[in-house]
Formats: structure tokens, sequence, C-alpha cells
């Protein structure tokens, strides 16, 4: 035990080696990672500006959309920006501190993205089979705890992972064979004993990402009865094709966790676990708006407007 806390050195900041080691690739990344985080931000405040500034859009289904979108453009700014300020600094580095940082936040989220999109499918789920108690059940006061209890549970649920994180040593390698602290990666540079984590994520995170996806399940369940009840075949294609668009973004997103996170590390290759990490933390957000929203008529004719009110006043 001396010789090993002998060899150990304190881990002041740790390497992002990023996705690939070839200059020419570095930059196509580089360009393609900016036009992705500028489409995020663009997209998804577009989303908010048109859904405030309408007020036909001041329904909980718009609300809980518009707080999507704010945490869509947060966890993209989460790892995107760092990045492409290392590759214009030429450097890799980011500090112990800013890295527990980075994972706090991604793991904050990564669970609020989780829980809205259970109360979004909640949200379609009282719509679709109790519409005529839709205004009575879907308040304000509730849309509002639903949200604020989310960020309640996400904070806690981070704060958690960040301070079981944060008692461990680490050696001298401090290469992260990543573009941001992924979890699992520093977990492979500890120099402690890191059986604690590995439980607490397969177990409590294992929970907390599980729980949404049932309630996601069973409103989806009860949604599919609802419409197949639906005389009008122009009705349910409506209700099946705003419900594929939902379920699109619920498989991606929690498909590619699920391959990262709780998969038996011998199944575990560095460039899937790349490839899904990049998946839903840069492709996923910038999705989001044009798969919630573009497609949809209200929305369509919000952004119109509110463009168009912006081009009249110039």
């Amino acid at each position: 035990m001396p010789m090993n806390r002998a060899n150990q050195s304190t881990v002041s900041e740790f390497l992002l080696l990023g996705l690939s080691k070839q200059p020419q690739q570095q930059q196509l990344l580089f360009v393609l990672f900016l036009s992705m985080y500028l489409a995020t931000v663009l997209g998804n405040l577009l989303i908010i500006l048109a859904i405030s500034t309408d007020s036909r859009l001041h329904t909980p289904m718009y609300f809980f959309l518009s707080n999507l979108s704010f945490v869509d453009v947060c966890f993209s700014s989460t790892t995107v920006p760092k990045m492409l300020a290392n590759h214009i600094l030429g450097s890799q580095i980011i500090s112990y501190s800013g890295c527990l940082t980075q994972m706090y936040f991604l793991f904050e989220l990564a669970d609020m993205d989780n829980f809205l999109l259970a109360v979004m499918a909640y949200d379609r789920f009282v719509a679709v089979c109790h519409p005529l108690h839709y205004t009575t059940k879907m308040t304000h006061g509730l849309c509002a705890l639903m949200v604020v209890g989310s960020w309640g549970i996400a904070n806690v649920n981070a704060l958690l992972h960040t301070l079981l994180m944060a008692r461990l040593s680490f050696c001298a390698d401090n290469r992260i064979p990543h573009f941001f602290c992924d979890v699992a990666a520093l977990l492979k540079l500890s120099c402690s004993d890191t059986q604690l984590n590995g439980m607490m994520i397969l177990t409590e995170g294992a929970l907390i990402m599980i729980s949404p996806f049932v309630c996601i399940l069973a409103s989806y369940i009860h949604i599919t009865y609802a419409v197949l009840k639906i005389p009008s075949t122009k009705g349910k294609w409506k209700a099946f094709s705003t419900c594929g668009s939902h379920l699109a973004v619920v498989s991606l997103f929690y498909g590619t966790i699920i391959a990262v996170y709780f998969n038996p590390s011998s199944s575990h290759s560095a460039e899937k676990d790349t490839a899904a990490t990049v998946m839903y933390t840069v492709v996923t957000p910038m999705l989001n708006p044009f798969i919630y929203s573009l497609r949809n008529k209200d929305m369509k004719g919000a952004l119109r407007k509110m463009i168009g009110r912006k081009t009249s006043s110039t």
C-alpha cells in the first residue's frame, strides 16, 4: 500500500484526447461540431422564442418543449465549446475541477432530458386518453411542479456521482480518450477502489434512467389503445405520426446511453462508445427542434410569424 501511494501523483488536470489524432480529420471534425453546435443553439433558441412570444403556444406541451430546448442548449454547451476552444488553442487540457464540473452538468442535464421526455409522454397520454379532462389535470401548478421536481432530482443525482468521483485518487495517467470528461473513462484512470461508483451507476443511476423510461412505455401503451379506437384513419395517422417523432428521439436517447453505460465492459469498444456519446451529447440535442417542432403546424406558424415580425420591423 505505501508503494502504491508513492507511485501515485496528484492529478491537477486531464488531457482530452478528442475524436481523432489525424490533423486533417481534426479540422473536419472542428467544422462539423461547430456547425452542429450552432444549429443546436439557433434551433432551440428559436423554439423558445416562438413559444414565449405566441400566446397560442402557452400550453403544457409547449411549456415542456421550451424546457427541453433550454436543457438541450445547456447540454450541448457543456461539452462542445470546450472541445472547439481546445482545438483553436492547440491544447488538450482540462483542469481537475473543470472536469468534475463538466461531469456534474452532464449528469444533471442528461437526467433532465430523461425526465422531460417522460413528462412529455405523460402530457400526450392525458391529451389523447382523457381529452375532456386535459385542462383540469394538466394545470399550470402541476406542470411547474413536474419541471421543478425534475431539476431537484437531477441535481441531487448529479451531486451524488460527482462527490463519489471527487473522493477517488488518480494516477499519473491523465489521458481521457474522449472529447469530454466521461465518467466511465475517469473510473478507468482512477487508482482507488471504484466498486462503489460502479455499483451506484448500475443501481441508483439505472433507476433514475429506467423509471422515466417505464413511464414512457406505459403512457404509449395506453395511447396506442386509445388511438386504435379512433374510427377515422386520418385521425389515427396524425396521432401515430406525432408519437413516432417522440419515440424516435426516445429510442435514440436511451439506446445510446444504455449502449455506453449499462453494457458489460467486455462488449465495449472505444469506437462504439465514442460514436454513442457523440450521438446523445451532440446529435440528439441538434435534432430535437426539428423532430419535435418543425414538423408541427402550430410551431411552424409561430416561427413564421416571429420571423415575419422581425423582418417587417427592420
